[in-house]
């Protein structure tokens, strides 16, 4: 058996993994790179491997820096199955086909700027992604499935955003059975709304995240009274407005559920909340769907939300002329847009009209990653480039790490900790150098720990001399 790792090795996107045995090949996740000058590079390269070969995916969550390359790999000759949770496949439903209306506008800009020469095509187009939709297949969670020859597979719940998972799979090849799971993105756990990260118990090998391997979140009281006085100082005493890129599923959800809660004790007076991004607007309705995900807290808020009863002002934008019409008001509104790390979508131009502006606040409520827009600005840039022009930085920067929705270096360090013994093999991925050596040097601590920072491309072979 052979494990590679061709994504989100040494940093937090494109997640990729395939696994080659005598009997099948397969993926685990095929996501989009995001951020930086090399992002579309990245992903208009060839795939490592001939995408036909491959015979079904499984993909822990909707991200598209998990899911977005999907399509591509079906274009590029995929034909299996691609099994997932049914709330990751309601979502990509509304995912993958507006990442692909962002590969076509790309494409038409491109070829408009070039007056045609030379221009690329799009990474994918709308069809692509319909067909890759028509490759998805729900499986419950705890459901044991076989998706290939030799090979036997679960879904655990990961807490991470609605329907992310866990994956256990079973590989069994010339008699000898090898246990992988792939952790996805963990949940930080105690948070209200998703259940908590499932603890598992046994692997061989394990391939575990580390967005935030070398931090600790904020405490969630903490972080409640922060985004309340941000709230307060900047909509009712200075009269600004409030922006906060929000990835639009999962943390768009969360930061709804807070403003909500907050303003139901009473805590936060009733602030006017507008959500400008169509695809939240799909989400928050497939995450209304799938109630049976919720935690009791979480339940308990969408029933009074249901009620109608002393609610806050909340207005889901339409039409690209809502959205426009936002950004001629001046004071009292809290803006919620993506995308969550400010490179592109509507949120850039919420950002425009704002940064320049003392009285106003940016509240970043996930984790930026490196050469992204919104990385920039929690690092302090005075000014920023958007549109061809030149934005200074006036408005405050707030970094509310306590909303974030992955597992702290203390929640990995415990779910980890679940294991009755350890994994004969453990791989730190997802994420940054810094973050991703930190968990695996904690983890080495661990009695009886093996773990590996793999690089980009880097390839595992079990039992180890044994013939590729």
């Amino acid at each position: 058996m052979k494990l590679s790792f061709l994504g989100a090795a040494r940093e937090v996107t494109g997640s990729c993994f395939l696994v080659e045995t005598a009997d099948t090949r397969f993926l685990v996740d095929c996501g989009m790179v995001q951020g930086g000058r090399e992002a579309p590079a990245r992903n208009r390269a060839a795939f490592a491997f001939d995408p036909a070969s491959i015979d079904f995916v499984l993909l822990s969550h909707a991200h598209i820096d998990h899911s977005g390359l999907l399509p591509k790999l079906t274009r590029a000759g995929f034909k299996g199955p691609i099994y997932a949770t049914g709330a990751t496949v309601d979502l990509l439903g509304v995912m993958l086909p507006d990442s692909a209306h962002i590969q076509e506008s790309d494409a038409r800009r491109e070829a408009g700027r070039s007056r045609g020469k030379n221009a690329p095509a799009p990474l994918y187009t709308l069809q692509d992604a319909r067909e890759c939709l028509g490759q998805a297949r729900s499986v419950d969670y705890d459901r044991e499935f076989a998706p290939g020859a030799g090979a036997r597979c679960r879904f655990r719940d990961a807490g991470h955003i609605l329907g992310s998972a866990i994956v256990e799979v079973s590989v069994t090849e010339h008699g000898r059975t090898t246990k992988l799971v792939f952790s996805g993105d963990l949940g930080q756990p105690g948070r209200p709304i998703l259940r908590d990260p499932t603890p598992i118990e046994e692997a061989d090998v394990l391939v575990v995240e580390s967005t935030y391997g070398n931090r600790l979140h904020q405490d969630l009281s903490a972080t409640e009274d922060e985004m309340i006085g941000i709230v307060e100082r900047t909509l009712f005493e200075r009269g600004g407005n409030v922006i906060m890129p929000a990835f639009a599923v999962g943390r768009t959800q969360q930061v709804l559920y807070h403003l909500h809660r907050l303003a139901y004790e009473g805590r936060l007076r009733h602030p006017m909340v507008f959500v400008d991004s169509p695809m939240a607007t799909e989400a928050t309705r497939i995450t209304r769907k799938h109630m049976e995900l919720f935690d009791e807290q979480a339940r308990d808020l969408a029933r009074w939300h249901a009620r109608g009863e002393n609610l806050p002002y909340l207005h889901f934008t339409e039409s690209v002329e809502e959205s426009m019409a936002l950004n001629r008001i001046r004071s009292g509104v809290i803006i919620i847009s993506a995308s969550g790390m400010c490179d592109a979508g509507r949120i850039r131009h919420h950002l425009r009209h704002n940064l320049p502006r003392r009285e106003c606040s940016v509240l970043i409520p996930g984790f930026q990653a490196q050469g992204t827009l919104g990385r920039r600005l929690v690092e302090g840039a005075k000014q920023v480039r958007m549109f061809g022009e030149d934005i200074p930085v006036r408005a405050e920067i707030h970094s509310v790490d306590g909303l974030s929705a992955h597992a702290d270096r203390a929640a990995l360090l415990r779910w980890a900790g679940a294991f009755r013994k350890p994994p004969a093999r453990t791989f730190v991925v997802h994420g940054e150098p810094l973050a991703a050596q930190a968990l695996a040097d904690a983890l080495r601590e661990m009695p009886g720990w093996q773990v590996t920072v793999p690089v980009h491309g880097q390839t595992e072979q079990w039992p180890e001399g044994a013939p590729s």
